[in-house]
């Protein structure tokens, strides 16, 4: 694991959690794989070696108990749904350079090697514990064969998770009043020797490695309460006929007391698996797949929060034993909400994958989206209404208008890139935004990979409309010539700073400019290379959203959310991957008096994040209101040091004649903005849709920091 910034002289591998063999995939699934595709272009653009490898995890009860009630067998069962998988990506551009699955040779020999290895270092043994037996059906019970209550927090819990109350994980035998998902009948506890996983060992290692780790804060800020509580040791076996054997001796292929391993030991295995598949196929000079893994390479995690345990406790416990490389970032993403409500799979409150590409959107604009609404690990809501706004707003009106205009403009006036070089002025914002993707990769903030672009798009519209090129072609020919050169200038660097997040799009917009190969082979510096001289006359890349057809696609969404009903199918039936997205029941049964407030965050941030915020105690001393704006005002606020100009949307709210003298909370580390011509630096914090302002009861000295 290295913290050398990219691009590294070494090889990469970005990864993402497997999605489990059993169901349709919905936008919450695809968050993760198209950031961790996003992600994976975007360290190729600034030159780093990367592999993207993932692949379908076809283990686990899940996968064994829906293959049973569909009467077929599970690797049958789990290869249809893994097929279906490798159909349904590239329809959103997400390339993996392979993807396997956990039940071919590869990953096998792979987890049966590394367990073997753990063994003989001693990290495994042998203790007899309880395990939920089902009598009339004459069998044990793991997993989601049993369900009961969770020992932690009363909730209701299946055999290996709190799904619906703390999250915790679950050992064998620790749920409370076991029932048997097979007969329904009442289950009983039945000693039994499975085999463990010494994590407690590592407490020392994985604290060192959380010190280290990069990705999102959650990943790093999380386990350790985890180590903090004291480890325990991990149960690997389970009983069951559908898994990978646990290995015997080397030179015995019999299984041990015919167990398999936990789902969660080969699943991740995969990773390390599909990484050398690849590089078996390309030719290790061109991969190395064991420098990645068990040298100095860079492993990235992109996953779902609720698998973070897994990934920063387990995993890196199990390589560190078998001796391979640690992950050097994991980024865990938030969840999905469908309207401000909890994804639902049971109640169909879900955007299908399938539903979308029926739609006949392009792929593009949902990766758009999802990539740059909100951060990486901040939940983010989707409707039809905000991917509309966020479409024709974005995509349509700044970085579609741009590329059109300024492309049409250069053709009919030129017949391509005019022949003048590069103004000083935009030479340095195209590099500025260089320098924006390359931080915003090292700071694994995909939203900023895609703010670099659109925001030098809006750039460029407003260099093409202050300088009016149109008005300057017979006074000024040269001058209209330097214009628009400098637009087609952007306009190129704008598709390749756009490709990780939009590459079908940046494509096209690199074949209208008669650029030869593939704008995804392009890498930071070629933004500033001359566009060909000659190009034919360019298209609009991107299409306006009508009011009529977000009508039509929000009566769809109510109708199959309302014909699913409490009767919609089981979310055994609805489980797709290991980090799916489901809500709680108590979603869609909020208190009437909380109805109408926004929903908490699930996502939580560490300490850490909240000692970025400087929030001090402000004073008010003069507020106007800014001409031309309805609700802006201008505001001068005493933090103790200085005074800041500050503009805030009150003026409709408040009388402006009765603040000054007004203490407040101002977030005084904001970025500055410009609006209406008025720079405000700083933020002042206020409640609810009638901006109830905050401030101070008690004697705080006005520039006290709020902690």
């Amino acid at each position: 694991m290295s913290n050398d910034e990219f691009p590294t002289e070494r090889p990469a591998v970005v990864t993402c959690g497997l999605p489990y063999a059993n169901g349709d995939l919905h936008v919450g699934h695809l968050r993760t794989y198209v950031g961790g595709d996003a992600f994976a272009r975007a360290l190729e653009t600034l030159g780093q070696e990367t592999a993207y490898v993932s692949g379908s995890d076809m283990h686990g009860t899940p996968v064994a108990v829906n293959a049973e009630q569909e009467g077929v067998d599970p690797a049958e069962f789990a290869l249809d749904w893994h097929e279906q998988y490798e159909e349904t990506f590239p329809k959103f551009n997400v390339e993996f350079d392979n993807y396997g699955h956990t039940h071919d040779e590869t990953n096998t020999e792979l987890t049966q090697e590394i367990v073997r290895t753990l063994d003989e270092e001693g990290y495994i043994y042998e203790k007899e514990i309880q395990v939920a037996y089902d009598p009339d059906a004459d069998q044990y019970l793991p997993d989601r064969y049993v369900e009961g209550t969770c020992p932690y927090c009363g909730e209701k819990a299946r055999g290996d998770e709190c799904d619906e109350g703390c999250q915790r994980h679950l050992e064998p035998g620790e749920v409370e009043d076991p029932t048997s998902t097979i007969t329904g009948n009442p289950a009983e506890y039945r000693k039994r020797p499975h085999k463990f996983f010494e994590v407690s060992e590592f407490a020392d290692y994985l604290t060192e490695f959380l010190d280290g780790l990069e990705g999102t804060s959650n990943a790093r800020n999380q386990p350790r309460q985890w180590i903090e509580d004291g480890l325990q040791d991990w149960c690997i076996t389970r009983d069951m006929d559908w898994g990978i054997n646990y290995p015997g001796d080397e030179d015995d292929t019999e299984t041990d007391d015919d167990l398999v391993l936990y789902v969660w030991v080969d699943a991740p295995i995969e990773y390390i698996a599909s990484t050398k598949q690849y590089a078996e196929r390309v030719g290790t000079d061109e991969y190395d797949w064991e420098r990645v893994w068990k040298e100095d390479g860079d492993i990235i995690h992109i996953i779902g929060r609720d698998i973070i345990q897994h990934h920063t406790i387990f995993w890196p416990a199990m390589l560190e034993g078998a001796g391979y490389n640690a992950p050097r970032a994991v980024a865990a993403t938030g969840f999905i909400t469908i309207n401000g409500k909890g994804l639902s799979t049971s109640r169909n409150r879900a955007i299908w994958a399938k539903e979308y590409v029926d739609e006949g959107f392009h792929p593009d604009l949902l990766r758009y989206y999802l990539t740059t609404t909100g951060g990486l690990q901040q939940d983010v809501d989707f409707s039809w209404d905000a991917f509309q706004e966020k479409v024709n707003g974005e995509l349509v009106g700044t970085v579609g208008n741009f590329w059109y205009r300024s492309l049409l403009f250069a053709y009919r006036n030129y017949e391509g890139t005019p022949e003048a070089d590069v103004s000083e002025e935009v030479r340095e914002r195209i590099e500025g935004a260089i320098g924006q993707n390359r931080d915003a990769v090292n700071d694994y903030d995909l939203r900023e990979v895609g703010r670099a672009a659109t925001q030098l798009a809006q750039f460029g519209n407003e260099y093409i409309q202050r300088n009016e090129p149109w008005k300057l072609t017979d006074e000024e020919p040269e001058r209209a010539a330097q214009v628009i050169r400098d637009c087609v200038q952007i306009a190129k660097a704008v598709g390749v700073l756009l490709e990780p997040i939009a590459p079908d799009k940046a494509q096209n917009l690199w074949e209208q400019l008669g650029e030869d190969g593939s704008v995804a082979d392009a890498h930071l510096e070629e933004t500033l290379e001359a566009p060909p001289r000659n190009f034919d006359e360019p298209g609009e890349l991107f299409e306006k959203i009508e009011d009529e057809r977000v009508a039509e696609l929000n009566e769809k969404l109510e109708e199959h959310v309302a014909a699913a009903g409490d009767d919609g199918k089981s979310e055994a039936d609805a489980e797709t991957e290991t980090d799916d997205t489901d809500a709680s029941e108590s979603d869609d049964m909020a208190d009437e008096d909380t109805a109408d407030l926004e929903p908490l965050l699930e996502d939580r941030i560490g300490f850490e994040d909240f000692q970025d915020l400087d929030i001090r105690v402000g004073r008010i001393e003069t507020a106007d209101g800014i001409e031309g704006a309805d609700d802006l005002a201008r505001l001068e606020v005493d933090i103790g040091f200085e005074t800041r100009q500050v503009v805030a949307g009150i003026k409709q709210l408040h009388d402006l004649d009765e603040l000054p003298g007004t203490n407040c909370v101002l977030l005084a580390n904001m970025e500055p903005a410009e609006l209406f011509g008025v720079e405000s630096n700083g933020m002042i914090l206020a409640a609810g849709e009638e901006a109830d302002l905050l401030t101070t009861h008690g004697d705080a000295e006005i520039g006290e920091k709020i902690k």
